[in-house]
């Protein structure tokens, strides 16, 4: 099978690395150029330095149109504009990582449409497609948590969810709750119930035919690099058995996403394409935890992971990654 020549832009941040370490080593991928004008030239092991030994390439000035598919690892807001000022041929497939096109009413740009890529709630769309949104990470872990209760009509209820992230999460650009010092030995709160991906998230959720989802969110920083951990608290009067059930009938044929019968932890998935999922039931509440790497399924992986799909490939090429379990 012909391997697919892909082009990255951004390709010095933390999305464009981890998109690099798991492009370099899939089976039918061929990396055209990565680009980044602040280090045209340089070898990608200067920036990544994880990637010492493990290719040649360089950073690249300019753009190359022999490519069949196009990631843009560029910060929000940055994707749109990167499209209006290169003309990129409409034959080459776009995976965006930024928020830029993910909500519908901002999804279309000239003549292109992007499919807002979670792979567990759209599918079918995403292989079709020609343009993908890739979702936020908040936004991933806790729609995974939710959609089996959307689609079953049990998300009537005020949905109470907590999350805490690690610091790459908040991308390379140094801030004052970015450095070691503070975030050593420390948690915070911030963007209490105003949080960016409730929109996306929201989008999603009513797609089952809800009028509104009323989730109160109220995201954590966290004392570690990366992983994101979110639990969703919610009225149910169903059954813990009929409740699993209902998850694994969901996710049979997705398979990143996990239901686990224990109690699940940040490691089990960190540097994984997976979200794992564990439900818990005391009275009428229902408590859904779920966990996922924010830079692999809740960017990086979850892209190559839509890549596979736009192109007929095995959905997993390229993502059979160890946890770092200890």
């Amino acid at each position: 099978m012909k391997k697919v020549n892909v082009g990255i832009v951004g390709g010095a941040g933390y999305t464009g690395g981890e998109l690099l370490r798991i492009l370099l080593h899939h089976p039918q991928v061929n990396i055209s150029f990565i680009h980044s004008r602040s280090n045209a030239g340089k070898p990608i092991a200067a920036i990544h330095q994880d990637l010492i030994g493990e290719s040649d390439l360089t950073f690249a000035a300019e753009l190359n149109s022999n490519i069949d598919i196009l990631f843009l690892c560029a910060g929000h807001g940055e994707a749109r504009k990167f499209l209006t000022e290169n003309k990129i041929g409409q034959q080459v497939k776009i995976i965006d990582l930024s928020q830029d096109f993910r909500l519908q009413s901002h999804a279309t740009i000239d003549d292109r449409t992007f499919v807002y890529g979670l792979p567990e709630l759209n599918k079918e769309q995403i292989r079709k497609a020609q343009n993908i949104a890739n979702p936020g990470c908040f936004a991933t872990a806790i729609q995974l948590g939710l959609l089996p209760l959307a689609k079953a009509g049990l998300l009537e209820n005020e949905i109470n969810t907590t999350g805490i992230t690690g610091s790459t999460g908040a991308g390379q650009s140094l801030s004052a709750t970015s450095h070691f010092s503070w975030r050593a030995n420390n948690i915070q709160a911030y963007k209490t119930l105003t949080h960016q991906h409730l929109k996306e998230i929201n989008q999603s959720l009513t797609q089952f035919g809800a009028e509104q989802i009323e989730l109160n969110f109220v995201p954590w920083r966290g004392d570690f690099t990366r992983g994101i951990f979110i639990t969703s608290t919610i009225t149910c009067d169903w059954k813990l058995e009929s409740l699993v059930d209902l998850y694994k009938e969901f996710y049979a044929d997705h398979p990143f996403t996990i239901l686990s019968q224990q109690e699940i932890f940040l490691k089990q998935v960190v540097n994984t394409n997976k979200c794992v999922i564990q439900l818990e039931k005391v009275g009428t509440k229902l408590v859904v935890h779920s966990a996922i790497d924010n830079l692999l399924k809740g960017a990086s992986g979850q892209a190559v992971q839509n890549m596979n799909l736009q192109f007929g490939l095995d959905e997993c090429a390229g993502l059979h990654l160890k946890p770092t379990g200890f």
